[in-house]
């Protein structure tokens, strides 16, 4: 049976963003924290502090067992995290209550095993109940996302989709298509982590990405300074940053210093954006 999507759709919070953004000839800053690390509580009072610091758009990682595309800065927070115990229903009960006191956008990244062990159809109503606002799922490409994509369209989630360097155009004309929020554009082949240097490719891929599509772009994988955020948002619509927020998390103790030095690196890459 055909879903029914929501007739005369009002522009989600994502959507709005990013046509504020367009109209100020502003760009965003996405930034990537996983939930559950180093426990759910801190990850609340982490969303606050990046919103408070100058994020735009929050992702978080649904932590997995198996993270394929990721490398070994978030693979290893995935690990801390499954530790503490964090689940998909817990990460929807996060964002449920950031949902009391916050409305910055938040997209829900992840892999589709613990998605579909939840239940597509249950997963995008619980999402819709929490406020999440769109679903990146790295391993569920656009030509077999029917299962999800039905119950997200029908209760007003975007689903985002990847593009790579490697996407061919029949790949970026389906994305265009069937995509919603944003294109997320992977900067190099290979698995996330901070990289020193970034590809002098990423303009011409989000020249072409644009010929396809009429979503904004948002550029990630590798970036991991304000002079990389800058020249990224030459080009995209946006930057996003995770590793190197993951990596401040791993390494600082306590709970006040730890939000003191991710606010502090966040606003840094906020002022690289801004400059673009």
């Amino acid at each position: 049976m055909a879903k029914k999507v929501l007739k005369n759709k009002v522009p989600g919070r994502l959507e709005t963003l990013f046509t504020a953004l367009k109209n100020e000839g502003r760009h965003a800053l996405i930034t990537f924290i996983s939930a559950g690390d180093p426990d759910m509580a801190t990850t609340e009072e982490l969303i606050y502090t990046l919103e408070r610091s100058g994020a735009d758009v929050i992702e978080l990682g649904i932590p997995f067992s198996d993270p394929m595309a990721d490398g070994p800065t978030i693979q290893a927070s995935y690990e801390r995290a499954l530790k503490k115990g964090a689940t998909p229903g817990g990460v929807l009960k996060l964002v449920g209550n950031v949902r009391k006191k916050s409305e910055i956008p938040i997209v829900l990244f992840g892999y589709y095993n613990p998605i579909l062990a939840y239940g597509p159809e249950r997963f995008a109503r619980n999402a819709r109940r929490a406020g999440v606002d769109g679903v990146l799922v790295v391993d569920l490409p656009p030509e077999e996302a029917d299962e999800l994509k039905g119950p997200l369209d029908a209760v007003g989630i975007d689903l985002i989709f990847l593009l790579t360097p490697t996407s061919d155009t029949s790949r970026m004309d389906r994305v265009g298509r069937v995509g919603s929020g944003f294109i997320y554009f992977v900067s190099l082949t290979g698995v996330t982590g901070a990289r020193t240097a970034l590809s002098t490719k990423i303009p011409s891929y989000v020249k072409k990405a644009r010929r396809h599509t009429g979503l904004p772009v948002g550029v990630g994988f590798g970036i991991s300074t304000p002079g990389q955020a800058q020249e990224v948002c030459k080009s995209a619509d946006g930057v996003v940053v995770g590793s190197a927020i993951i990596n401040i998390i791993a390494k600082t103790r306590g709970k006040k210093k730890l939000l003191g030095a991710v606010g502090d690196f966040v606003s840094k890459l906020k002022r690289g954006v801004n400059r673009a």
